[in-house]
């Protein structure tokens, strides 16, 4: 059977151009001879749609679309995702679109209700008898959508008792570093254990905070990759599977037979790669990421032009070079807005980086606006030591001309800030933390320096000043100022942090693995008290498995501690 697998980016809500672009991907699969296009799930809405599934004109137009997809599948069989209305119930379905009409239904089993998952908030589960078999040329073909694929008692089990050959997933399955091996670890394991191949067809794209990275792939019975579309991008992958011989199946499961596609001669067709993700660096995994996830957030909010705030640092310094990658160099500002503190190397280093990007730059020098601003607080702080109450004016100033910027120019503010600062709050609300999107704010420092690094290797030459990756890291909102001043080393750091954050290791777990008790538990408290400011900061692209914003949910009201293990 000829197989496509139609990997694309849909934009959540835009239920008529999403059919459009479904239109045009059958296009492309009837015209390489596929009998059967398979689809991601919730295509035609997009995912995740979250409270638009509330709204009554959103799922009647959906279904309006649903019927004009349907109407194009007169010649191939489509399975694709979207939203099924029964009775005022949700569900997450594959329709099955055959004969121009709806044929029939699969409903998702299993709901996610962890992590960045919120299904059963809207949607209903499949009963334990929804699992029917279809017929097609001959070969016995099987649904499910993303997560029932994961649990070991999904649908894919009933369908192996019944004589299942093909199976087919449709997922949204949001990425994270090393996400698409684990995924193809997965489908080799289910084709394997139930002796059947799977075809598996994921969501690519940007969506606020969460990146899909595609990643479809066919393995065959024997656990083995048949085809692997390559991840980052849309693509039809059209590919030639042969079923195992259909086994003796149970016949408590119904069988519907699909209208056997239309005789035509198959066209040559080029075979695709048959080998498995690269294990590869994962600079250049994390780096594609975060250049989709910025670039369809640009594209899909009609967002025109950036700024970034150039410090002479290496965190503006990578934003800044992924912004002119991602958008092109006439599209990306660069505000330097020196203070009477700003070392002469910051901004000669924030100069040769815009030199070398090809970017425009404004340069707004601070030291008038704060001088202001402490002149008008001066008979408050009267008496009382300087301390970062001072200096968090020259980051406040700084945000206040960016948002300015912002306003009379139509341009996105990019944050700057990165993980390890953010979870620490290490970072000035509504100033350095002001801005449209956080682009790094998943990236912990450590991954900053390798992302730089990687991008200096690539071909046209180094970009990025020498002068930015070897300089100590330091805010600069003071004479002679050190981030090692307030933070432990980064290389120290960053692991505590993980510890803590992605494992939710307690404070006895992450000292055995030789941390410093009494930096653990510094470490832990600042990350506790900066919750306010994490929920108050902008949208950040995600790339590890626990991401602040939408992939960890913490009460900012919270008296909890780890003294009490």
């Amino acid at each position: 059977m000829r197989l496509a697998l139609c990997q694309m980016d849909p934009v959540v809500g835009e239920l008529a151009a999403n059919r459009d672009r479904i239109l045009g991907r059958l296009a492309e699969a009837r015209a390489a001879g596929a009998a059967l296009a398979l689809f991601p799930e919730l295509v035609l809405c997009g995912y995740p749609p979250r409270d638009l599934l509330l709204k009554r004109a959103f799922l009647r137009r959906q279904a309006t679309c649903l019927k004009e997809v349907a109407a194009a599948c007169t010649d191939l069989v489509a399975v694709v995702g979207g939203v099924e209305e029964v009775g005022g119930a949700l569900y997450n379905a594959a329709f099955v679109l055959a004969g121009g009409r709806q044929v029939a239904v699969q409903r998702k089993s299993h709901l996610p209700n962890y992590d960045v998952f919120d299904e059963r908030r809207y949607f209903q589960s499949a009963g334990p008898d929804d699992h029917p078999l279809f017929e097609l040329d001959g070969i016995r073909l099987g649904i499910s959508i993303c997560e029932d694929l994961w649990v070991d008692d999904g649908p894919l089990v009933v369908q192996s008792r019944a004589g299942v050959q093909l199976h087919l997933n449709l997922s949204a399955s949001p990425y994270h570093a090393g996400k698409g091996r684990l995924r193809e670890g997965l489908v080799s394991k289910r084709a394997r254990e139930h002796g059947c191949c799977v075809a598996f067809c994921n969501q690519v794209g940007g969506q606020d905070e969460l990146i899909f990275d595609g990643g479809a792939m066919v393995a065959g019975a024997d656990g083995s990759l048949l085809a692997a579309a390559p991840p980052f991008v849309e693509v039809v992958m059209v590919v030639d599977v042969e079923p195992p011989a259909r086994r003796k199946g149970s016949p408590a499961v119904a069988v519907i037979a699909l209208p056997t596609s239309v005789c035509r001669p198959l066209p040559e067709i080029t075979p695709p790669p048959r080998v498995a993700r690269p294990a590869g660096v994962e600079e250049e995994e994390v780096y594609r990421a975060l250049a989709l996830g910025l670039g369809d957030y640009f594209r899909k909010n009609r967002f025109a032009h950036a700024l970034v705030a150039l410090s002479g640092g290496i965190d503006s310094a990578l934003v800044a070079t992924l912004a002119a990658d991602v958008l092109g160099g006439t599209r990306v500002t660069a505000v330097l807005m020196p203070s009477r503190v700003s070392s002469p190397g910051s901004v000669t280093d924030a100069e040769a980086l815009v030199a070398n990007l090809g970017i425009a730059s404004l340069t707004l020098p601070i030291a008038p606006l704060v001088a202001a601003a402490e002149a008008a607080l001066a008979p408050v702080f009267a008496g009382r030591a300087a301390d970062v109450a001072e200096e968090n004016i020259q980051a406040r100033a700084r945000g206040l001309l960016l948002m300015a910027l912002s306003n009379k120019l139509g341009a996105l503010v990019l944050t700057t800030g990165n993980k390890s600062e953010m979870a620490v709050g290490y970072a000035t609300l509504y100033g350095d933390m002001a801005g449209g999107l956080a682009v790094i704010a998943d990236v912990p420092k450590t991954l900053v320096y390798r992302l730089c690094r990687w991008r200096n290797r690539q071909p046209g030459g180094a970009v990025i000043p020498e002068a930015i990756l070897t300089k100590p890291p330091s805010a600069e909102l003071r004479p002679e100022q050190l981030d090692t001043d307030s933070l432990p080393p980064y290389d120290l750091l960053d692991p505590i942090l993980d510890a803590y954050i992605t494992e939710h290791l307690p404070v006895a777990e992450i000292v055995a693995r030789g941390f410093d008790e009494g930096v653990v538990r510094e470490v832990i408290r600042k990350v506790d008290a900066a919750e306010y400011k994490r929920q108050q900061a902008a949208p950040g692209l995600r790339i590890t498995p626990k991401a602040f914003g939408i992939g960890r949910r913490m009460p900012i009201t919270n008296r909890f501690t780890e003294e009490w293990d």
